[in-house]
């Protein structure tokens, strides 16, 4: 089976004057974070470096503790630094921007705002100068992917739990970031509403290919949406534990990986590490 713990890095190049590798979306560089407590500093990540490439999906799983929502929030600017850096495409975040986009297990849409509305406002701050009827145009084409286009005017107060977090995905995506965050955006669904929002989820992705970082506590998820799953050790001090590649060709269906041999290699490779 394919474990690595790092890509092989690729060519530095120059774009407009900046440098950085040609593959390297998303870097984490000997990434700290510390809490002060009244006992003492409690450590929750040190030492830890991942990077993600361009149009990568990686899916990480770890026990609940070990720092997986900490190091997603200093990804997407809402959470200081404690030590390291995060630099997208070798620029380092300086807090929350439109080139990361979050997808949170709560889609926190004012509920008095329609859906269109709601992703109306993060499109309107990313594309100030487009006219409007072109950002209408943005918000409804993304709705409309996650199976909303009859929904564009109610409210989000009258929309499910499920159809909420439609209005999240459509969200994130119609803001074009680089690099999009997901934290757990499922796990408060039922299991059927939820393997439909992957659906959702995987088939926009497959056409956008932004580089997406999702945490997880389901294994057969992580291994259904991600290139690599990547394995958190428990805290304190956690770190990157383990790698695993997985191969399975793109675009998937769920049958097809069920049915494949090296499935149940992936997930007992998983599971094992859980376990541990």
């Amino acid at each position: 089976m394919a474990l690595k713990t790092q890509h092989k890095r690729p060519d530095i190049i120059i774009e407009n004057g900046i440098q950085y590798t040609s593959k390297v979306m998303l870097d984490l560089n000997d990434l700290k974070k510390v809490y002060p407590t009244p006992n003492g500093d409690y450590v929750v990540l040190e030492n830890l470096n991942l990077q993600i490439m361009k149009e990568e999906f990686v899916t990480i799983i770890g026990h609940s503790g070990c720092g997986k929502t900490t190091m997603l929030s200093m990804i997407a600017g809402l959470n200081p630094i404690s030590g390291g850096s995060i630099s997208v495409l070798s620029n380092p975040i300086k807090g929350p921007g439109p080139d990361r986009g979050v997808i949170f297990q709560s889609p926190s849409l004012m509920p008095w705002l329609t859906t269109l509305e709601n992703v109306m406002l993060g499109v309107r701050q990313v594309f100030p100068h487009a006219k409007k009827k072109e950002r209408e145009d943005i918000c409804k084409y993304y709705l409309s992917k996650v199976g909303l286009d009859g929904s564009f005017h109610k409210k989000a107060s009258e929309l499910s739990q499920g159809m909420q977090q439609r209005v999240g995905i459509a969200r994130a995506f119609a803001i074009k970031p680089k690099v999009l965050l997901l934290d757990e955006p499922f796990g408060m669904l039922d299991s059927l509403t939820r393997g439909e929002l992957q659906d959702v989820l995987i088939e926009i992705w497959n056409k956008e290919k932004i580089t997406a970082v999702m945490i997880t506590h389901d294994v057969d998820e992580a291994i259904f949406l991600a290139d690599r799953v990547v394995m958190m050790t428990s805290g304190p001090s956690a770190k990157i534990g383990d790698i695993l590649d997985i191969d399975f060709q793109r675009p998937r269906s769920r049958k097809s990986i069920i049915e494949h041999d090296d499935y149940y290699k992936y997930r007992k490779h998983l599971i094992d590490f859980l376990e541990h």
